[in-house]
């Protein structure tokens, strides 16, 4: 793989692992020039799938796949099967329990740290841990078929009263409230926030909610074509609210400790191979517990704490 080093805000960066997602709807645009754009492999056929995901592997080295924890079966089967039909232990596949800006986001923020010099180990392993750092959730109209959050009877009768609204939040922990009666528990750390707005346009999530969480800037993003099949209605505006400073992302990630997987030699953080899914062995002291924050905790046993209100 050629190498051309070059530098994000002081990071020394390197050519990217390619990170792909399962549809265009899921690709955000580039934050700046040195930001990558997302692959978006054909699934259509499994021969056009080997063709786009050797292609890939071939021109990058390493390919990381983000594809929604609740996608269609039939798309998770022919992930695996090119995967087994390639022989390749360079294809890490990553079920993402996100709503689907949620999970554009994080292929955003992975997008840009692929031009870090961090391995396609840890860059696949980190998934996990920046996702706990992702606010997302909904201003929604009815919550009568939402099944992706808890939500009470009560809630249920209230949302088919006319003019009813909710704010739901589904990451980094469920919380379902009525507008204008509670608050959605925000980010204790600086925030970019992303706006899609649905069937029904409301200016709650940049009027209300983004002075609330003080975001430090918010951006209008067309809505996924999945967010209303995840969400239960059409009548949504979806946000999600991340870490957007390439090299905050970076401290956070480059704060773990590194550790090598027993299975594939790769080098991960957290308790799973991004790769090849084997967990931690047995022997090691890093602990897997997350902390308030989501946060992992360091080998000392010492939890690494959430980023302050502010930061940047």
């Amino acid at each position: 793989m050629a190498d051309h080093p070059a530098a994000v805000n002081g990071v020394v960066c390197s050519v990217p692992t390619a990170i792909a997602v399962t549809s265009s709807d899921l690709v955000l645009p580039p934050h700046d020039r040195q930001t990558p754009p997302a692959a978006v492999p054909s699934l259509d056929t499994l021969d056009g799938a080997l063709m786009g995901m050797h292609t890939l592997i071939e021109q990058h080295g390493y390919v990381i796949a983000l594809y929604p924890a609740a996608t269609d079966p039939a798309v998770t089967r022919r992930l695996h099967t090119v995967r087994s039909v390639l022989e390749s232990d360079r294809i890490a596949l990553l079920a993402v329990d996100l709503p689907p800006l949620g999970l554009a986001l994080l292929a955003q923020q992975l997008r840009q740290l692929s031009m870090c010099d961090f391995s396609p180990g840890v860059l696949a392993s980190s998934a996990r841990l920046l996702a706990h750092y992702i606010y997302a959730g909904a201003h929604l109209g009815s919550v009568a078929k939402l099944d992706r959050v808890p939500v009470s009877l009560k809630s249920h009768a209230k949302s088919w009263v006319p003019g009813a609204q909710f704010a739901v939040l589904a990451n980094p922990r469920a919380q379902l409230v009525r507008v204008g009666q509670a608050e959605l528990a925000g980010p204790e750390f600086g925030t970019r926030l992303l706006v899609a707005q649905g069937q029904a346009p409301s200016d709650w999530v940049t009027a209300t909610l983004a002075p609330a969480w003080r975001v430090q800037g918010v951006a209008p993003v067309p809505l996924p074509a999945e967010s209303a099949r995840w969400w239960g209605t059409g009548k949504i505006v979806e946000f999600a609210a991340g870490l957007h400073d390439v090299s905050v992302l970076y401290q956070l990630v480059s704060s773990v400790r590194r550790e090598e997987c027993h299975w594939c030699g790769l080098e991960l953080i957290g308790d799973r191979c991004g790769f090849c899914a084997a967990p931690l062995a047995a022997h090691s002291e890093l602990p897997v517990a997350l902390g308030r924050a989501g946060t992992p905790a360091g080998a000392s046993g010492t939890t690494v704490r959430a980023l302050p209100r502010g930061t940047t």
